[in-house]
């Protein structure tokens, strides 16, 4: 298996865990970051032997965003290495919030600006009470742009509004309340909340979850008739897939589907 700088891959019974691995300075990006997210998320993706992906943070903290030294470095950065920079990073949310596979996030500590972004593209976000979140960026002068989209679209444009101009940081309990994250829970039942998840989710239909995260971006991306159209062939193709005649024998047989024995 590939050694990576910043981040640790374990994976157990068709489970990956991406641990961001730089907790000295509280899992914070930077280039190389960047790069090694997009690049194990790739090729998590292709991966056959794995069929849900757990994105994690060693040490106290989950993600605290931009790293000071590579924020030093953005300071003497030209316009075109500011967009190149920018677009990078833009990839490495979209290619984790586009994975055909579950991610859950097992958000073990605080997370700020683009930290907040990396909990927005998981499908399933489980923190702590006690951390603290904050799109900080307008206490620096700068925007969460390339995050903007994850953000609005996981919480709503009125809270987002709102915590983007505001920049004020909220707990995990509150985090819960608007949708940022799923479940808050006290730190020290993380790992049963985050154990319980896998449960429900391994005993559904490895391509139905498949789809299920394909059916979600088709309702934004088609018009609503093509949506429909899409839907209705959608179904008739599941129906009639070996996991879907599965799924229904097992149903009407009163049995357990292979995929869970």
């Amino acid at each position: 298996m590939k050694s990576y700088e910043t981040l640790t891959l374990e994976k157990k019974e068709g489970i990956a865990e991406v641990c961001l691995n730089r907790p000295q300075v509280h899992n914070a990006f930077n280039e190389v970051v960047v790069k090694e997210l997009t690049e194990v998320f790739n090729r998590l993706e292709k991966d056959e032997d794995v069929w849900l992906i757990i994105l994690t943070g060693k040490g106290k903290s989950f993600c605290a965003g931009a790293d000071l030294n590579w924020m030093k470095k953005m300071v003497n950065y030209s316009w075109e290495e500011n967009v190149a920079d920018s677009l990078e990073m833009s990839k490495m949310f979209e290619t984790i919030d586009r994975c055909p596979k579950p991610v859950l996030g097992k958000v073990n500590g605080s997370a700020f600006g683009g930290g907040v972004g990396l909990v927005c593209v998981c499908d399933i976000a489980v923190g702590c009470e006690d951390s603290l979140f904050a799109f900080s960026e307008v206490k620096l002068g700068i925007i969460p742009a390339v995050i903007s989209p994850y953000v609005a679209k996981r919480i709503g444009i009125a809270r987002t509004r709102e915590l983007f101009l505001s920049g004020e940081r909220i707990n995990g309990k509150r985090a819960a309340e608007i949708g940022l994250l799923n479940y808050a829970v006290k730190k020290e039942e993380l790992d049963s909340k985050v154990q319980e998840k896998v449960k429900f989710l391994r005993s559904s239909g490895r391509k139905a979850m498949k789809e299920v995260k394909r059916l979600l971006r088709k309702m934004t991306e088609l018009d609503p008739q093509s949506f429909k159209n899409f839907c209705a062939e959608k179904i008739a193709e599941l129906r009639a897939s070996e996991e879907g005649q599965e799924g229904l024998a097992a149903f009407l047989e009163k049995r357990k589907p292979s995929w869970r024995r």
